[in-house]
């Protein structure tokens, strides 16, 4: 995919893996733009005048709603520059990302996390964590034939169980310079790695 001025790289992975924090990381170190599904979602919702409940529920019904969403989604893939996180978003732009990361971690460790960063009861953020998760997994399966649980199409899949977010970062890190360097990808993408 060198083919393109500048890198995509594709995060994916269950709620309260990390995928935001080390999107946000990638995008810093590496130069690129960082996009979230969440937040074209977001803005998807705003473009169409619902609140996010309703456009959940209207995306339920309606498969429409999650292939513009995987539509923009691939559209900034192809302009490249980016690093972009969501459950589904290595799997969208498996044909384009330079790199496709898996990150994840043990679900209550994930539930905690979570709990932690909206201020909820651990209880209902595990029941309604899972729920979503399952939820996601079967309306994925339906749409696109993906299965979730399949990690082979990606480069690197990280557990970040028991380790901190500098460790998982410093593994993250060393494979994105690995990789962008052998694409023939330069400065600015490669600054970090010469550090």
């Amino acid at each position: 995919m060198a083919g393109r001025r500048a890198p995509t790289i594709a995060i994916s992975g269950p709620p309260g893996s990390g995928k935001t924090t080390y999107a946000r990381m990638i995008a810093r170190d590496f130069s690129l733009k960082h996009h979230s599904a969440g937040s074209i979602f977001r803005g998807l919702a705003r473009r169409l005048g619902l609140s996010l409940e309703e456009l959940n529920e209207l995306a339920a019904r309606d498969p429409s709603i999650d292939l513009e969403i995987d539509r923009m989604t691939y559209e900034l893939g192809l302009k490249g520059g980016v690093v972009v996180e969501g459950h589904l978003v290595a799997w969208v732009l498996s044909d384009v990302a330079d790199s496709k990361i898996y990150i994840t971690a043990d679900p209550m460790v994930r539930a905690r996390r979570i709990a932690e960063r909206e201020g909820r009861p651990l209880n209902d953020v595990i029941l309604e964590t899972f729920l979503r998760q399952e939820l996601h997994a079967e309306r994925f399966r339906r749409y696109y034939g993906f299965d979730l649980r399949d990690l082979s199409i990606f480069d690197l899949v990280i557990d970040t169980t028991r380790l901190t977010i500098e460790q998982a970062y410093r593994v993250i890190h060393a494979h994105l310079c690995a990789t962008l360097t052998s694409l023939g990808y330069g400065e600015p993408y490669t600054t970090t790695c010469k550090e």
